[in-house]
């Protein structure tokens, strides 16, 4: 086996998913969209770089394996890697090699990033190899299901506006459109909050909206949990404002087509909901706000939201109805990786 490596060619993308076939985790489904031609990162094109290995016999080279590195808008602080080897290739150092060279064009992105990170399901080859590299977790996020009825309804007192019994609490549970700019505000601060151990970077409000409120990201629908509206002549005066937002959730339109592009039909799936709070609140008030939140929306539906290590007060809710069954895990755990 001779092996040598170059640059990214165009039909690399056909004549190695011939020989990989299908992608044996999420995250390789995900990346593999990542391996094109290299990039100097110019024109608005992030930098990026993309090295293939190929097995090489009778001067034919047969490409097997595949590496790339790259730059992110959001997150700018790691660049993104990504390495796949054949199977009947592996444990042959073909990774490795491809890791060191991508480390190599790392050290010369135009930003002066070099760090890295990736994403593995635990207990793969693919975890393996990055434990093996000096790779470590960062971070953890699960996919949860959480089932209807999974937690008791909140009370609500009376409202100052004579709101009793069924309509208790409709002026701190309200729908709001997801273009709302106070809506985008909260998003947008939750989203670098859970984030500090990887930051975003500024977000701004064009960002917030493209990447969770904008129609082609499925957003079809939120609702906000607000703090008790105030006066501002003081108590026994109606309130002359709503309460500051507490806790928030994005629905989003259920998909049509699993991962490999076949229809779903009518299978009566989770609603994929983007849960958070205002990261302004006290811990305690977080969680309780969360827990609220969570309940109003899992109360008649099962609902499915993507639960990081990182969202304390979304897991204070959500790890006791794992632990009680009340919730399951809807697929592997992913662990986000860096040296």
């Amino acid at each position: 086996m001779a092996i040598e490596y170059r640059s990214w060619r165009e039909g690399d993308d056909l004549a190695l998913l011939e020989l990989w076939g299908g992608p044996e985790t999420h995250q390789a489904r995900q990346f593999r969209g990542a391996l094109a031609e290299s990039s100097a990162g110019t024109n608005g094109t992030p930098w990026r770089r993309c090295i293939v290995a190929e097995d090489v016999l009778d001067g034919v080279g047969i490409p097997v394996a595949a590496g790339v590195v790259y730059e992110a808008s959001l997150h700018p602080e790691r660049l993104w890697t990504y390495v796949e080897v054949a199977r009947d290739h592996r444990r042959s150092g073909i990774g490795a090699t491809l890791l060191t060279m991508l480390r190599r064009e790392a050290e010369q992105s135009p930003s002066g990033v070099s760090k890295l990170r990736a994403k593995v399901e635990p207990g793969t080859p693919g975890a393996e190899f990055a434990a093996a590299f000096g790779l470590a977790s960062i971070q953890r996020s699960r996919l949860v299901v959480v089932e209807p009825g999974a937690l008791r309804l909140p009370v609500f007192p009376e409202s100052d506006n004579g709101a009793a019994g069924e309509n208790a609490g409709s002026d701190v549970v309200m729908d709001l459109a997801t273009g709302s700019v106070e809506l985008t505000d909260v998003v947008g601060r939750y989203y670098t909050a859970i984030h500090s151990w990887d930051s975003p970077g500024e977000l701004s409000v064009g960002q917030v909206q493209k990447l969770f409120l904008d129609d082609l990201t499925g957003a079809h629908g939120a609702i906000v949990l607000r703090a008790e509206p105030g006066s501002a002549f003081g108590p026994g005066v109606a309130p002359t404002r709503k309460g500051k937002i507490r806790a928030f959730a994005v629905s989003y339109a259920a998909p049509t087509q699993d991962p490999d592009g076949r229809p779903l039909g009518d299978t009566g799936a989770a609603t994929d909901v983007f849960v958070g709070h205002d990261p302004a609140l006290e811990s305690a008030d977080a969680a309780e706000a969360v827990r609220d939140m969570l309940s109003l929306i899992a109360y008649q539906h099962p609902v499915m939201l993507e639960l990081d290590d990182s969202m304390t007060a979304l897991r204070a809710a959500v790890e006791p109805l794992l632990a009680g069954g009340k919730a399951r895990l809807a697929g592997p755990e992913t662990l986000v990786v860096s040296d």
